[in-house]
């Protein structure tokens, strides 16, 4: 598809404007089509018969986002497609032991086909408010491969894998129980925080979501939380703040938290010469996989441990019994907080996360130049020489963005790595 095509495309399936904030809240996009662009240019690396993988990933993230999902259920959708496409493209070439389902070996079934069979079946079942789009984006795939055996032995494969795997996937394993903090008779804000059933999934990879639960946030009354809670304060503070200049757009880079983001640095890797199909469906399914049980571990966590952002905090300086640490009354953070407990820091854990993974897919390789774009940063993209340097950006920008506390960070990373790790040490050996 050429980019003017890809253009109008996402630009028919974003009309209206509007996109799921990184709080979980609607909100009228300021740049829409800063962001198509965004979504177009992360396609154009990859080559040869890899792309109907990467091609697809990248139109399975746009209509998540389209579709106004969360995070959470947005790399939920990509690790279903991921693992369908994985599985199906198994079969064809043996190279690999299942993910999750097992299917009849197929070595003549069109690569092509299969991918878009699979994607299209699960995106009907997972985003079924975007048919349209969805079953455009199938056509146009499907009229590119010719007709014969091969094709129609690719869509029948991909469209029993997507099924077979959504079967073996329950959606949730109970129903959401927060209970609003409040006094008898008291008003306190209405909106449910955001990814209260994100874990109640089945993990794909973990065993289950506390299986790497940290432990608590610092008390409120140690060094480490002062410490924390007067650098937030300083470089996290929307006006008059300490950021340098360069943190600042470090800050504004990755207030975006949809797959958009972080998908064009998992393309860096599987751009890489030598890579085939099967592989790269494995490494992007894996990756998916991963990300999503890191997000139904750190949401465990968060409403395990339900810790103060810091716009609550630093108005509440006076209350947490700490000298060290001074209220100001009108303190604002440079992003909008997300509607969601502290600790430990979802963002972190998803960087971590991915790097584990890269590394892992790597091996022994160097890294490439790792390249991505934002949506909250258009016509600014940036790059990290190393899975490590990527990570470690993350971490200190949600401190810039004024939104998590360093330990916060620090601890959100680790989850990440131990979680990336367990899963390529399953998967990608």
């Amino acid at each position: 598809m050429t980019a003017r095509r890809e253009i109008r495309a996402v630009r028919r399936a974003m009309s209206d404007g509007w996109s799921t904030h990184q709080s979980g809240v609607l909100v009228r996009l300021r740049r829409p089509l800063l962001l198509l662009v965004t979504m177009v240019s992360f396609a154009w690396p990859i080559t040869g018969r890899a792309d109907a993988i990467t091609e697809w990933n990248l139109k399975i993230a746009q209509f998540t986002v389209a579709g106004r999902l969360a995070p959470p259920d947005a790399w939920n959708v990509l690790a279903t497609t991921g693992v369908s496409t994985a599985d199906a493209l198994t079969a064809i070439s043996g190279k690999f032991p299942a993910l999750l389902v097992k299917l009849k070996p197929s070595p003549d079934a069109s690569i092509e086909a299969v991918v878009a069979a699979a994607s299209r079946t699960v995106l009907l079942a997972m985003i079924p408010g975007q048919q349209g789009g969805i079953e455009a984006a199938y056509q146009t795939a499907l009229a590119k491969i010719p007709d014969g055996e091969g094709k129609d032995q690719g869509v029948a494969l991909g469209s029993q894998a997507a099924q077979e795997v959504m079967r073996a996937r329950p959606k949730e394993e109970g129903v959401e129980t927060y209970r609003p903090l409040t006094t008898a008779g008291k008003y306190v804000p209405t909106l449910l925080p955001v990814s209260l059933t994100a874990a109640l999934r089945k993990p794909w990879v973990l065993d289950s979501c506390d299986q790497f639960r940290p432990g608590p946030p610092p008390a409120l009354d140690s060094e480490t939380w002062a410490r924390d809670y007067n650098e937030i304060k300083a470089l996290g503070v929307r006006s008059n703040s300490k950021r340098t200049p360069e943190q600042t757009e470090i800050a504004r880079f990755w207030e975006a938290t949809n797959p958009i983001v972080y998908l064009p640095i998992a393309y860096s890797v599987a751009a890489m010469p030598g890579r085939d199909p099967a592989a790269n469906a494995r490494f992007l399914a894996v990756l998916s996989m991963a990300v999503d049980d890191a997000l139904g571990a750190v949401f465990d966590a968060k409403y395990t441990y339900n810790f103060w952002r810091p716009v609550t905090a630093i108005r509440n300086g006076d209350i947490d019994g700490n000298d060290a640490t001074e209220r100001d009354t009108s303190w604002l953070p440079f992003i909008d907080t997300p509607m969601h407990p502290e600790y430990p820091c979802a963002h972190c854990i998803v960087a971590g996360t991915v790097g584990a993974v890269l590394k892992a897919f790597l091996a022994d390789k160097p890294s490439p130049k790792l390249t991505a774009t934002s949506p909250t940063a258009p016509n600014k993209p940036r790059s990290w020489a190393n899975p490590d340097e990527f990570v470690k950006e993350v971490a200190l920008a949600r401190i810039y963005d004024g939104v998590h506390y360093r330990t916060s960070t620090e601890v959100g990373t680790a989850m990440g790595i131990k979680i990336g790790e367990f899963a390529a040490s399953k998967y990608l050996k």
